[in-house]
């Protein structure tokens, strides 16, 4: 008996691997124009701060997410998609699944930090270059690749997925900001 719940928990266990891998692909080019949109639409408040959320102030979560969003894009564009090889990432599969990426456990790299002084201008260009950049991204080979600190090496649905699920991690915090 406890042999045959080990087997089906073995089984359903390799089961939600491959779906939840397939759940990473994005199917359209256009996937993340609503996020887009909507930190366009935060612009305005790029000032606001509420340190009880975080130390950071609007401007910083929206050019944080555009800074990733393009290096992604780029590190998609010079990979060498024969050079990938699938893997497991038990933080890949919580996060993947559950949409959710827990809030102070990471500090950005220092080439997705954002400057001391964040302009409007500078965050609308980024803006502008992230929407051309995902367009081409989701065009590229399906083993074009990135190496996450976390979750270890990303294809191209996976780098697209993660993409998605990090710019929604910082729009909530600045929803949170935001709140009054």
């Amino acid at each position: 008996m406890k042999k045959k719940i080990a087997v089906i928990t073995l089984v359903s266990l390799i089961i939600l691997y491959f779906v939840i891998q397939k759940q990473g692909t994005v199917k359209e080019a256009d996937f993340l124009e609503p996020k887009l949109q909507e930190i366009e639409a935060y612009l305005e408040m790029k000032d606001s701060l509420n340190t009880a959320v975080s130390k950071a102030p609007v401007a910083w979560h929206l050019d944080h997410s555009l800074k990733v969003i393009n290096g992604i894009c780029d590190s998609l564009l010079v990979s060498d998609p024969k050079a990938y090889s699938s893997n497991f990432s038990a933080t890949r599969l919580f996060c993947f699944t559950f949409n959710y990426i827990p809030r102070g456990r990471a500090k950005a790299p220092k080439r997705v930090q954002p400057p001391a002084i964040i302009t409007t201008e500078a965050i609308k260009t980024q803006l502008e270059t992230s929407r051309t950049k995902i367009q081409g991204a989701f065009l590229l080979d399906n083993n074009a690749n990135i190496k996450h600190p976390f979750f270890k090496q990303l294809d191209k649905g996976q780098s697209l997925r993660f993409i998605q699920l990090h710019t929604e991690h910082h729009l909530k915090i600045v929803r949170d900001i935001l709140k009054k």
